[in-house]
């Protein structure tokens, strides 16, 4: 695989490598067995019944963190393959990227970190990486997946200088101001472009978006006037699905040309050059870049600021704060192996270990899980 990548790209024999060492794989190699192990994870199961904007049980053609991986790694995956980038560890992170979001979406992250503010707070990316690193149980010799370093670090989109002084090696970009290697960059773009046209298509099929409302962001605009002018009879599903389709392939083919300019005119000679580059070097061109920022300001105003979703969120973010009240007040309350859990960890961090076992209990939750389990606690009339 070596010889058909970039000199920019990530490379095994570069790497590393993993916390705790193993025997290399025979038939594949390391990215390619991270990539494995992210998928056959219970964390990337349950994605399945976590939500993007709207909660499981609101329909079955919506978004879930699941599908939402996959169309990221589908996007990602073309877009490294044209930039000579390591296909293996791009999908790897896109596959990982998610595992340690709440049930809710970003309503359940935000009511979470709120429960945690006094004892560290809740990120969703640095829960993904506790998932691989920690909290998955899987393998006889160590905790977690046991993924290599770049993966990792990858899955960190974000980092406050606090957090990334207790994370050592993979902290130490956030400290210094260095870049991440160009196979997370890219994957943090497509997920941008995976949630933005996939929400325009799940805000219509809820019927909270219109089409004549949509036509206002730009990028939506071009595409609809070329398939309206193309096909003036188009209607229905077919309509929205040529419109979406449409501008995904706009921001996609975009983003290959705008990256080749920018590693064309830096010049990295290797991954490591990247890091020192001082800027990202996977990026939009200026103008397809504005018009993408639009439409996700537009879906911020439009869709998840509209009343049905705000009534949602708050019921969300209600389930989630009263499950960690109770099941601080009461650590008898989870399952027996996490109370252990939670039991441990506080007599060694004090109150603080016992929050982040329920924050991890609570995380790992799905959609359906959490609103089951809020009716277990506070329902008189519900199996317990």
């Amino acid at each position: 695989m070596s010889e058909a990548l970039a000199p920019w790209a990530t490379r095994e024999n570069e790497s590393r490598g993993r916390r705790h060492p193993e025997q290399p794989p025979r038939y594949r190699g390391e990215y390619h067995r991270d990539r494995d192990r992210v998928i056959h994870s219970t964390a990337f199961r349950r994605l399945v019944y976590k939500t993007q904007v709207f909660v499981n049980h609101e329909g079955d053609l919506y978004r879930t963190r699941l599908t939402h991986s996959l169309e990221v790694a589908q996007i990602a995956r073309t877009v490294a393959g044209a930039l000579g980038l390591n296909v293996y560890l791009t999908e790897a992170i896109c596959l990982a990227h998610d595992l340690g979001h709440t049930p809710f979406g970003h309503a359940g992250q935000e009511a979470l970190n709120r429960c945690m503010a006094e004892y560290g707070g809740f990120e969703h990316n640095l829960q993904s990486l506790r998932v691989v690193d920690e909290l998955e149980e899987k393998y006889a010799e160590f905790p977690g997946l046991n993924l290599m370093f770049e993966t990792r670090e990858g899955i960190l989109k974000h980092c406050s200088q606090r957090n990334a002084r207790a994370l050592g090696d993979l902290g130490r970009r956030f400290l210094e101001g260095h870049q991440p290697s160009l196979e997370a960059q890219l994957t943090n773009l497509a997920d941008e472009i995976a949630y933005n046209n996939h929400d325009v298509d799940d805000g219509l099929r809820a019927g909270l978006l219109d089409i004549d409302e949509l036509r206002e962001a730009e990028l939506f605009r071009e595409q609809h006037d070329a398939v309206r002018a193309r096909w003036p009879d188009l209607a229905g599903r077919r309509l929205v699905h040529e419109i979406v389709r449409r501008m995904i392939g706009r921001v996609v083919e975009d983003l290959v040309e705008g990256s080749r300019a920018a590693l064309e005119d830096a010049g990295p000679a290797s991954a490591a050059d990247v890091r020192h580059a001082g800027r990202r070097l996977v990026q939009f061109t200026p103008e397809v870049g504005e018009a993408h920022a639009a439409l996700k300001r537009f879906l911020r105003l439009r869709l998840y600021r509209h009343n049905r979703v705000i009534r949602m969120t708050t019921k969300a973010q209600r389930t989630v704060t009263e499950l960690f009240q109770a099941f601080m007040d009461e650590p008898r309350l989870l399952p027996a192996d996490h109370a252990r859990e939670a039991e441990r960890k506080e007599a060694a961090q004090g109150p603080a270990g016992r929050a982040r076992a329920v924050a991890d209990y609570i995380a790992g939750m799905t959609d359906r899980f959490a609103i089951v389990e809020y009716g277990r606690l506070f329902d008189p009339r519900a199996r317990t």
